[in-house]
């Protein structure tokens, strides 16, 4: 079964079709594309499947299960997790509570356990630590764990986003240009990272991103927007040889 099936999605602002009759069909364990021009929609896309926005037509299905029009936070409780284009880490906390801030849909205790330090919220908050510094063990941050976020170098800041996202538990995480702002060591690391993130969480990954060389060495498939509405779909280098894609998007 697919993980994520999207039929004839669409939205407006305005007078402006933004996404019309968007399909997609990506199957579990599938690392995926998402790209074209700026404006072509990939944004409004990651923005209806994340709750932000609501459809006005067509459904959303996460494996097998409708999410159509669901609110931000149950869509993230039933597996749907992102990072963005403008890190939004909390910048004033710990690396280890940023990660630990993805874990609260799982990991729930009492306002009164909060303030009295209960034994339930003494053992939540343990489990929380513990699972929160495997994570940054795996991204190598773990040494950072007690630095403020903002301190960061801004590639480790992608990399915590990125974690953070993980420790919601996703089914499907959702990567909004990754690689933006990055030079091309960087860019590499963050290609290496993102089949580390697949292979060793069992994760499926849908990526938006302009850097032609990570779509190419790491997307198994692709879908190319232009103007909201899908221009080509398939294998990566299938659809990145298309005439129309390279007119449309490679501008050659």
């Amino acid at each position: 079964m697919a993980i994520l099936e999207v039929k004839n999605l669409g939205i407006s602002f305005g007078g402006l079709r933004a996404v019309n009759e968007f399909n997609l069909t990506i199957e579990k364990g599938e690392l995926y594309g998402l790209i074209g021009p700026n404006g072509a929609g990939k944004t409004t896309v990651f923005n209806l499947l994340t709750g932000v926005y609501r459809p006005d037509s067509g459904v959303i299905f996460l494996d097998g299960k409708d999410i159509t029009g669901k609110r931000t936070i149950d869509i993230s409780k039933e597996g749907i997790a992102r990072t963005f284009q403008n890190i939004r880490l909390f910048g004033k906390l710990s690396v280890l509570d940023n990660v630990k801030a993805g874990m609260h849909n799982h990991h729930t205790y009492s306002a009164v356990a909060g303030i009295l330090h209960t034994g339930s919220w003494r053992r939540a908050e343990r489990e929380m630590d513990e699972k929160a510094m495997q994570l940054l063990k795996v991204f190598e941050l773990d040494q950072e764990a007690e630095h403020l976020a903002s301190n960061l170098p801004y590639g480790k800041q992608r990399k915590l986003e990125i974690a953070r996202a993980l420790a919601t538990d996703p089914k499907l995480l959702l990567l909004d240009e990754p690689a933006a702002g990055m030079n091309p060591q960087e860019t590499q690391a963050l290609m290496d990272m993102i089949r580390l993130v697949r292979d060793q969480f069992d994760m499926t990954i849908l990526l938006i991103e302009h850097d032609m060389k990570l779509v190419s060495g790491i997307c198994e498939e692709l879908t190319v927007l232009n103007f909201g509405e899908v221009l080509a779909q398939g294998e990566t280098s299938t659809v990145l040889a298309e005439p129309q894609v390279i007119t449309a998007y490679l501008g050659e």
